[in-house]
């Protein structure tokens, strides 16, 4: 009776995994078709466009190596991408009044110092969170940095606003992470007026301001360290991140949008389709936070270049960047996340990180 029970429950085990591994071999087979009619179906643009997008995520961009070789990448990239902008902010085109920004009519006396605006493209859902006071953005940081070659360390953006004891905020640079963790930033950080970080490599662009309040964006990925930190003080910074510009068909990342008033120019969409965090600074110093949803977030495939450029013109953006997305694209104001992580598990919630744009409470 007992072997005939054992040879039972080993039959049910062995039909339960078979079912398991079936049901695995099957959604994998139909992911792979599905992805296969993307990449070889009748619509190019599907393609690009998917190519593009794949190349922008952490984890998954080796998919685009199943379909395609490393040629054909680079071809598709080279149709769905943007040109190098080797423009410099010219400061002089911000011009902050003592006592804020200025206002055209009586009617605009009467806007909030600060606001936030819901955006709704065709691919995306966005906000925008606009500070009429560019004094009051600077930068969160976690400084001193994690010493796990991991980075396992970060705080979460309401973490962060909560610890500098802000309204708000949106997630700052690029960082070093794994899993949801981010305990260490890459390029350049600069809190406060102080480096804080400074290993400068290929396509940095840091984003950050100045102590006019001045939004500036410039290349740093062919500067030394020693050239950062000259840079860094002949233009007085006080805070910055920095994010990368390359697209050389492993990494298709993007950081300047529109410098001077002048739009980056783009083949196709510019990038592929992600969650995206964005800054931006209009003629009259209000600097422009901005943040998209995406990789099937509320039915959402995410926004691209050319749609952060086109929010950044209609928003009046002087000058504008792109900056860390994906899963780290997250909005916090006043108590709840705005905008999150896209990310399932971190739903209400942020992924951890280094740094982070935040916004200081104003006292009425």
């Amino acid at each position: 009776m007992k072997k005939e029970k054992k040879s039972r429950a080993g039959r049910f085990i062995r039909r339960f995994f078979l079912v398991v591994l079936t049901f695995l071999l099957v959604t994998f087979a139909g992911a792979y078709a599905s992805l296969w009619l993307i990449c070889h179906g009748p619509s190019p643009a599907a393609r690009d466009l998917f190519v593009s997008t794949i190349l922008e995520t952490g984890q998954m961009k080796f998919l685009a190596s199943w379909y395609f070789d490393e040629e054909e990448i680079l071809a598709i990239t080279g149709r769905n991408g943007m040109s190098r902008n080797e423009e410099e902010v010219d400061p002089g085109l911000i011009v902050i009044p003592a006592s804020g920004p200025a206002v055209d009519s009586p009617e605009e006396e009467e806007l909030p110092d600060m606001e936030i605006e819901e955006i709704s493209g065709h691919s995306f859902f966005a906000k925008m969170m606009m500070i009429r006071d560019p004094s009051r953005v600077r930068l969160a940081t976690i400084y001193p940095w994690s010493e796990d070659p991991d980075g396992r360390k970060g705080l979460t953006l309401e973490q962060l606003v909560k610890q500098e004891d802000c309204i708000g905020g949106v997630n700052g640079g690029e960082y070093y992470s794994s899993g949801n963790w981010g305990g260490k930033p890459k390029g350049l950080v600069v809190c406060g007026g102080e480096i804080q970080y400074n290993v400068p490599q290929t396509g940095d662009v840091m984003i950050g301001f100045n102590e006019d309040n001045v939004l500036m964006i410039a290349d740093i990925g062919g500067m030394n360290a020693a050239q950062v930190e000259n840079y860094v003080a002949e233009n007085r910074i006080r805070d910055a991140v920095s994010f990368k510009d390359i697209d050389d068909g492993d990494d298709n990342h993007f950081t300047k949008l529109i410098i001077n008033g002048t739009a980056t120019r783009l083949s196709g969409s510019g990038s592929g389709a992600n969650p995206r965090t964005a800054i931006g600074q209009k003629a009259d110093g209000t600097v422009l936070l901005l943040v998209t949803d995406g990789r099937g977030a509320g039915g959402h495939l995410g926004a691209t270049a050319g749609d952060l450029i086109s929010i950044m013109q209609e928003y009046g953006a002087v000058n504008a960047a792109n900056l860390d997305g994906g899963s780290s694209s997250a909005m916090y104001y006043d108590g709840a996340y705005e905008m999150s992580s896209v990310t399932l598990y971190y739903a209400t919630s942020s992924w951890r990180l280094p740094t982070a744009f935040v916004v200081e409470k104003r006292e009425d």
